[in-house]
């Protein structure tokens, strides 16, 4: 077999273009990754970020978030204030309801005030309302003219 000079470089071209592409190959694919491997960490990265803020969002807005937290908190404050009120006038009736049962003054008092009773030889004069002060300065004005 004879080979030429001419086809020996040909062949020898032929060699290292097929080396240098497959050379190139592992190059290129290791960039294209790259690029790949970061667009994928910016879109990873961006959906955490909207995860976080959802999260966020719901954590201080949500249905148990702060928000709900603090209004239930505030109506317990309310509530509990409300309930030692009420404590406190249901010990007060109680104290009145026992001295009606035990003291017979308290049970004559109570007859005095609520049903007018009176004993016998005593008169009763009820005394009109005192005007408040808004229609004492009218009739004053009233009487000057």
């Amino acid at each position: 077999m004879t080979v030429y000079s001419s086809e020996l470089c040909t062949e020898l071209e032929m060699t290292r273009s097929t080396t240098t592409r497959a050379e190139k190959a592992p190059g290129r694919l290791a960039r294209l990754y790259e690029r790949g491997q970061s667009g994928w960490r910016k879109v990873a990265t961006g959906a955490a970020a909207l995860l976080a803020i959802g999260l966020g969002y719901h954590v201080i807005f949500g249905q148990n978030g702060i928000t709900a937290y603090q209004q239930k908190r505030q109506d317990a404050q309310s509530l509990d204030r409300q309930l030692h009120s009420l404590q406190r006038e249901n010990e007060l009736l109680k104290g009145h309801v026992e001295r009606l049962q035990n003291d017979p003054n308290a049970i004559e008092h109570q007859a005095r005030e609520e049903l007018h009773y009176t004993r016998p030889g005593e008169v009763i004069y009820t005394l009109p309302a005192e005007p408040s002060v808004k229609n004492t300065g009218v009739q004053g004005g009233d009487a000057k003219h």
